[in-house]
């Protein structure tokens, strides 16, 4: 299991990674839905930020209180109501990019006993990417790799939407 200054340096590396392929894309790629009901790369940041500003949140009140219960949210509305599709895509990816840049410093600042202390009170079934059961102690730090781990499957999801595109322009 990686420590917290790795995974922040890890968040920290993915996000350097990806903003500077993302900065280069036109917005004819960036706002292309791969299909009916599916995001365009610009509305997978937007979900990106969503995810930034709830963790964000989530990771400081986790040092307030004694449980890891935290309000969920409805990730297609918040996206629709937000109407990231319409957003400057330079200005969107700055968000995302310094927000997590934040987020990784909040990683880093956060003590170690407050990271790996075990809770039994957790919706970390409901809210984490990977799920923990809803019957198994739950740390922050866990939540806070998993953070990671979602921003990266992401990405990951961006990268296979920036190929496609690449082919269909070669046909």
């Amino acid at each position: 299991m990686p420590a917290i200054v790795d995974c922040a340096d890890e968040l920290r590396s993915a996000v350097r990674e990806a903003s500077a392929v993302l900065d280069e894309l036109p917005d004819e790629v960036v706002t292309r839905r791969p299909g009916p009901g599916k995001w365009s790369i610009k509305e997978i940041v937007g979900h990106l930020v969503d995810s930034a500003a709830n963790n964000h949140q989530r990771f400081v009140r986790a040092r307030l209180q004694d449980t890891l219960v935290f309000p969920g949210y409805a990730q297609d509305e918040w996206v629709a109501a937000q109407h990231y599709q319409d957003a400057p895509w330079r200005s969107l990816l700055t968000l995302w990019h310094e927000y997590n840049l934040h987020i990784a410093r909040i990683m880093e600042l956060t003590p170690e006993p407050v990271r790996s202390r075990e809770h039994a009170r957790h919706n970390l079934h409901e809210l984490a990417w990977q799920a923990v059961p809803a019957d198994r102690p739950a740390t922050l730090g866990y939540f806070m790799r998993d953070y990671v781990g979602h921003l990266e499957h992401h990405l990951r999801q961006i990268r296979a939407l920036i190929d496609k595109h690449q082919e269909t322009d070669k046909s």
